[in-house]
């Protein structure tokens, strides 16, 4: 070993030890003829002085470190003057006077600087380009190390409840998750491709079939979809956990203990809005739409939405009364202490319901008097008015928004107000954790409402809540799915079913969202050739974890807690990939470009 010690460990009760350290080089500091190294490696750091009282050859030595260069000394611990204590390391109260030093390897200079604060001065590119060396921050290292130690807490709680950890394929088929597969050709098979799994989510339903009744992993899953501050781009990792013989409720009542000991354990934030016996509250798909305008709605404030479509849809204002005649709805957000935003504040939040699709925000101020400051007043009438800041319940000092459209577009646009109010008025308080499941969700919904076409509005496949009887009789946009989503302050941070195991049942599923029962066959063969075999009824869910860890520490970007993460375009650029594969691969896997010029070619051009 070239280490008897690690640079965070060392302290009083060591002066007088003769110890071996090893690490990279800090800082460095020359203080009349006396060098001072502060030597750091992942625990911490510690300062190393080089006296030439103490030994001339290592003092010389010394005389050549720069930052980053690998390093080991040996030396005594000695306790530090009393004015020369650094009560920020742990290591404060002592130094190592070095009496041996080993250079073992040499440095470059630094792309940026390792100190925290100089490390976020660095932009992106620049760190992920050099990311072996923006590793050794020590947010960084603890980022890594929380993630580790999560990780280990969900492993131990899931064997606790006697689940086993199975892995399942890597290279598979493609499945309908929503999102872009990564294909993988087939060099055996030309013209044929694998798939990386978007989820394990037939794999898991088999293992079902196969009698293993409570499987958990934390799964890598691979999607081709845009990056955002709480997704990874290409990659990521969820918790996939699936039990037999179960119900909706025995699936909520395995996550719920689980998420409220990670917020315990892992972030300082109180669990708010809990129903009574601890539980996290359930809202309806519908409820949460009319209420919150989302179907991940944020908790931490209350800002609910109201609908008010039958008190306006006979009044003298034409945009509500003609959206309402033309099937539409007409709902109120009353935001309290609203009234103080300015009229370009106003402006500001109206063209955010735009970019959801509204034509406009129509308003009501309520003044420190109690009179009424909008346009719309005279449309709707004094008697009117006043009935609907009664309804609102807005005090003087407050704001109502109305939407007045269709029930999506009105939902989607007032939620994106009550999100963007909330966040001006200071209402997102990051020492609270709001949980929340959103369960029945639509079965179906319009992919094309012009043509009314009907596809799955969520997991194809979820059990229909009343079986088959539920297809056969009710209108297909009223059938609800034993479908539920986790939320966490406004982010959905995993969704779950109770799935179809009957073979009878997904045909008929498939066949009311125009799929035959050739193209069920040939999609999804392997998972429903299994459920004839006798499939226990199952469900399960997938948090993902690196969402999880995120919201509840505040971490600005869900890219740092990967140790090699891609940048927002997708890249490596420290590895520079994705890159060309060169003509022998190419022809191994039956695989011609067309359309595509090298960069050679482009640079003739």
């Amino acid at each position: 070993m070239l280490r008897t010690h690690t640079c965070g460990e060392l302290n009083k009760k060591d002066v007088g030890s003769t110890v071996e350290l090893s690490g990279w080089v800090h800082s460095r500091r020359d203080h009349g003829g006396i060098i001072f190294i502060d030597l750091r490696d992942r625990y911490g750091i510690t300062q190393l002085t080089f006296d030439p009282r103490f030994d001339a050859a290592a003092h010389q030595e010394a005389d050549k470190l720069r930052h980053e260069w690998v390093i080991n000394a040996s030396g005594k611990v000695a306790a530090r003057p009393d004015n020369m204590v650094n009560p920020r390391l742990k290591t404060g109260e002592i130094e190592i006077e070095v009496s041996k030093l080993k250079i073992l390897n040499k440095s470059l200079t630094p792309p940026f600087e390792l100190h925290e604060e100089g490390g976020q001065e660095a932009s992106e590119i620049i760190r992920l380009k050099y990311r072996f060396v923006d590793l050794r921050r020590e947010k960084l290292q603890k980022m890594l190390k929380v993630k580790d130690e999560f990780f280990t807490y969900i492993r131990e709680y899931f064997h606790k409840h006697d689940f086993v950890e199975i892995q399942t394929p890597i290279l598979a088929n493609s499945s309908p998750e929503g999102a872009r597969d990564f294909l993988v050709p087939s060099r055996f098979y030309p013209g044929k491709f694998y798939a990386l799994p978007q989820a394990p989510q037939q794999f898991k339903q088999l293992l079902m079939v196969g009698g293993c009744d409570r499987y958990f992993q934390i799964a890598p899953c691979f999607r081709d979809e845009d990056t955002r501050a709480d997704r990874h781009y290409g990659e990521f990792y969820q918790l996939d956990m699936e039990m037999s013989f179960v119900e909706q409720e025995d699936i909520l009542a395995i996550m719920d203990p689980l998420m409220k000991e990670l917020t315990q354990k892992f972030s300082s934030k109180e669990i708010i809005g809990l129903e009574a016996g601890g539980r996290f509250k359930k809202i309806p798909w519908k409820e949460a739409m009319n209420k919150y305008g989302v179907d991940k709605p944020d908790l931490r404030f209350g800002l609910e939405i109201l609908v008010i479509t039958e008190m306006v849809k006979d009044c003298g204002f034409a945009v509500f009364s003609g959206a309402v005649a033309d099937g539409g709805v007409v709902h109120a957000l009353k935001v309290d202490n609203g009234a103080k935003f300015s009229r370009k504040e106003i402006d500001e939040i109206t063209e955010i319901a735009k970019g959801k699709g509204a034509k406009g925000l129509a308003y009501i101020v309520v003044k420190e008097k109690g009179e009424l400051q909008s346009p719309i007043v005279k449309f709707l009438g004094d008697e009117l008015s006043v009935e609907i800041v009664r309804k609102t319940g807005a005090q003087p000092g407050d704001i109502i928004f109305f939407g007045a459209d269709t029930w999506r577009t009105v939902c989607a646009s007032l939620g994106a107000v009550r999100n963007e109010c909330a966040s001006r008025l200071g209402l997102k308080d990051n020492t609270k954790a709001a949980w929340c499941w959103i369960v029945d969700f639509p079965m179906y919904d319009y992919s094309d409402i012009e043509t009314g076409r009907i596809d799955f509005g969520h997991n194809p496949f979820s059990m229909p809540q009343g079986g088959l009887e539920a297809l056969e009789e009710k209108d297909v946009l009223d059938v609800l799915a034993y479908q539920y989503d986790m939320v966490l302050n406004g982010f959905e941070v995993s969704s779950g079913a109770i799935r179809n195991h009957d073979p009878e049942i997904m045909y008929k599923a498939f066949a009311i969202a125009g799929y035959s029962e050739e193209e069920v066959n040939k999609k999804f063969g392997g998972l429903i050739n299994a459920f004839k075999y006798g499939a226990p009824p199952h469900g399960g869910n997938a948090p993902g974890v690196d969402r999880i860890l995120m919201v509840l520490n505040d971490w600005d970007s869900i890219r740092d807690m990967y140790a090699f993460p891609k940048d927002g375009a997708g890249r490596d650029v420290m590895m520079e990939s994705p890159s060309e594969a060169d003509e022998k691969q190419l022809k191994e896997l039956h695989i011609k470009l067309a359309g595509i010029k090298k960069k050679e070619d482009k640079k003739e051009n």
